[in-house]
């Protein structure tokens, strides 16, 4: 058993991820601020901070907990709101990051496991499915910001020998996500086809993103624990679905009779996206168990119940 931290605890992967290391009978702490995250999400057996990773008060928790391995999952994470406040964005997702790696290395942390973007950080990759050794340029501030911590973290592992670990994540949905204050195309579609309202699709809906359900991007970070490498994985599924694609299918599942409405593409939208994952299946010997139609099944499913809970 470890001692744990997760930043961002309280957050739609980040709470997901704190009820599978209980379940592993691993102590956790959870430092969030609630900005997004929702106290409702709390595992009720974590020790739980409500504060802000910008806080000087971090350091105070880290000295009173002395946490063997720390997950850093809390961050700003609208890429089309870091486009319009890339200040922002990298007050929390760069300085706030770099306060938990000094903290982890102030206080002697055996490790830290960092959710970057594989979504945002290969920007247009002409690569299709791009592996982790493809040239990033992230073309929104947040893949940036993302990018940036990837090489504080290397770097770091060389000056001060803290070990590390980068996963890519690709476009995580399941039960739990926020409809209204994260990215999450899925949850909003999900959202408003139950409400019987419109949902809002990009541009001609054609782009393409890696979806992948929140078990299994689960299941790869505890296998990462558990792995001995250095380095960044992609946790995706190695397959493209359009936004078309997801709205018909959502459709379908909700039996919603809205029409679709096109509105113009934000400045950070690429066409083609979706993760190699042959090195992930390699290290942690992983595959995705959940294909796109079995994943939304569920998630419309959570969303439905939690619909008819709050109508009683």
């Amino acid at each position: 058993m470890s001692k744990i931290i997760v930043t961002g605890g309280a957050g739609f992967v980040g709470s997901h991820l704190t009820d599978r290391l209980i379940k592993e009978n691993h102590q956790v702490v959870v430092i969030d601020n609630l900005s997004t995250g929702k106290k409702e999400n709390l595992n009720k057996k974590a020790k739980f901070y409500k504060i802000n990773i910008l806080s000087p008060k971090i350091s105070q928790i880290f000295k009173k907990e002395r946490p063997d391995f720390v997950f850093h999952f809390a961050a700003h994470i609208e890429a089309r709101e870091s486009v319009r406040d890339p200040i922002s964005d990298a007050k929390v997702n760069i300085l706030g990051s770099l306060d938990v790696l000094e903290n982890c290395r102030k206080f002697k942390v055996k490790e830290i496991i960092f959710a970057s973007s594989g979504g945002e950080i290969y920007g247009a990759a002409k690569k299709i499915p791009t592996p982790e050794d493809y040239l990033s340029q992230p073309i929104s501030p947040y893949g940036v910001s993302k990018l940036t911590i990837e090489k504080y973290l290397d770097a770091y592992y060389r000056l001060f020998g803290l070990k590390y670990k980068v996963l890519r994540y690709g476009n995580v949905y399941g039960p739990k996500q926020n409809p209204h204050g994260e990215a999450g195309v899925i949850a909003i579609f999900i959202d408003r086809m139950l409400k019987n309202e419109p949902p809002f699709i990009h541009g001609s809906g054609k782009q393409t993103k890696d979806y992948i359900f929140i078990e299994d991007a689960i299941e790869a970070t505890i296998r990462s624990l558990k792995k001995n490498f250095i380095g960044a994985l992609n946790i995706g599924t190695g397959k493209e679905s359009s936004v078309l694609e997801i709205f018909s299918k959502i459709k379908n599942l909700t039996k919603s009779s809205v029409r679709k409405k096109h509105i113009p593409f934000p400045p950070c939208v690429f066409p083609r996206g979706c993760l190699d994952i042959k090195k992930a299946k390699k290290i942690l010997g992983w595959r995705p168990k959940y294909n796109l139609d079995n994943g939304l099944e569920r998630t419309v499913v959570w969303f439905r119940n939690r619909s008819s809970f709050r109508k009683t």
